[in-house]
């Protein structure tokens, strides 16, 4: 059966602001360590170092409630950033947040205390997969002018303006909110695998043009790409992204006072490239995405901090030494969300017991760079 959508009721309307999320922040004091609250400079709003994300699980009603039961225990127990997206168990898990949030504001929790993301890019059913997927988009948004076939690349993914306004007015329907803190561009380095980077750029700018208007709109507040192998790879591989050039399309289509502040990237204790290559040219300089992203005003988000799972359990001696801690799950997550430059390190949460064992570090300060380090010495 498919979830009812969250907007069954009026929107939930406001949006994050500093003042909230600051007032959230103060509900944690004499909880929260020093460095567990973050004001990243360029977005205003102050942010836990560790987010809710809600993408895996099998697209049931068993893992609807689980989802929503989980965000709303992390909200309630220090969590204050919400990661979502459309196309995540078929659009049930944005729905499941819709139903935490309403539970959080009724209990006030207020919606300018919560960030609040989600993403939109890869074609995804609604609730559940049809029995002929291709009829089902076709009819769905071919034939009905959102989208046009040669629009969409690997046969999954379309960022064409019409479709990217489509995502966002049934994610806010299935939020129930007025507003989406951040929208993303969910994996856009796929459409890099069909179509030649003047078309991709070309793509990107129409996208850019859509969100800024969105925003105009107070549809959205910021925008960003969320990614998986963009910002992890070679320049010269044919799904690298350019964070320079990225930055300098927002500011082509907005100025200065652009509104593309935020990019989601892989780190974790496996895929350490964020930190560790220096693929991105900033003033001139090779860099890397941690050390391009301040200058040019992204705030960065680590996904997959914990490799789904896989790095919870028999990891080297040498990082139980530098780190301590009582448990590989803490090590993990600790290591994300002390690197220099990373904000938050996203983990998934389908059930209460997680958020509780995530939330062991509510109390822990982040690694000193001195103990960080310790980690590159002595695992060579």
């Amino acid at each position: 059966m498919t979830p009812s959508p969250a907007s069954s009721s009026q929107p939930i309307p406001g949006f994050a602001t500093l003042e909230g999320t600051r007032r959230y922040a103060a509900r944690f004091a004499g909880k929260a360590a020093a460095g567990y609250f973050r004001e990243p400079g360029a977005v205003g709003l102050i942010l836990s170092s560790i987010g809710i994300g809600t993408y895996l699980g099998e697209p049931d009603e068993t893992t609807d409630r689980g989802y929503a039961d989980a965000a709303v225990a992390a909200v309630q127990g220090g969590i204050n950033l919400i990661d979502t997206a459309i196309n995540y168990r078929f659009q049930r898990s944005e729905r499941s947040v819709g139903a935490a949030l309403r539970k959080l504001v009724a209990g006030g929790i207020t919606r300018e205390e919560i960030v609040l993301c989600t993403k939109a890019g890869f074609l995804t059913p609604d609730g559940e997969l049809p029995a002929d997927a291709g009829d089902y988009f076709f009819r769905e948004y071919v034939e009905t002018g959102i989208f046009r076939v040669d629009e969409v690349a690997a046969g999954c993914h379309c960022l064409a303006p019409g479709y990217l306004e489509n995502q966002l007015e049934r994610s806010l329907q299935n939020l129930g909110v007025a507003c989406v803190d951040v929208f993303y561009l969910h994996n856009p380095e796929t459409q890099l695998g069909e179509i030649p980077r003047e078309d991709f750029r070309g793509r990107m700018d129409a996208a850019f043009h859509l969100l800024e208007a969105a925003v105009a709109a107070g549809k959205i507040r910021a925008y960003g790409l969320a990614t998986w192998n963009a910002f992890r790879k070679a320049e010269d591989a044919p799904d690298y992204l350019s964070l320079a050039e990225m930055a300098g399309l927002a500011r082509e289509v907005a100025g200065e006072g652009h509104h593309f502040r935020f990019v989601q990237l892989p780190f974790n204790l496996a895929m350490q490239e964020a930190l560790t290559l220096p693929n991105q040219t900033v003033e001139n300089r090779k860099v890397s995405m941690v050390q391009a992203a301040r200058p040019l005003g992204i705030t960065l988000v680590a996904s997959a901090s914990l490799l789904q799972g896989q790095l919870i359990q028999n990891l080297p001696p040498f990082v139980t030494q530098a780190l301590g801690l009582s448990s590989d799950l803490e090590r993990a997550l600790q290591f994300v969300r002390s690197a220099p430059g990373i904000t938050t390190a996203l983990v998934g949460m389908s059930r209460v017991e997680h958020v509780r064992a995530n939330l062991a570090l509510l109390g822990v300060e982040p690694a000193p760079r001195d103990q960080f380090l310790q980690l590159f010495q002595q695992g060579r």
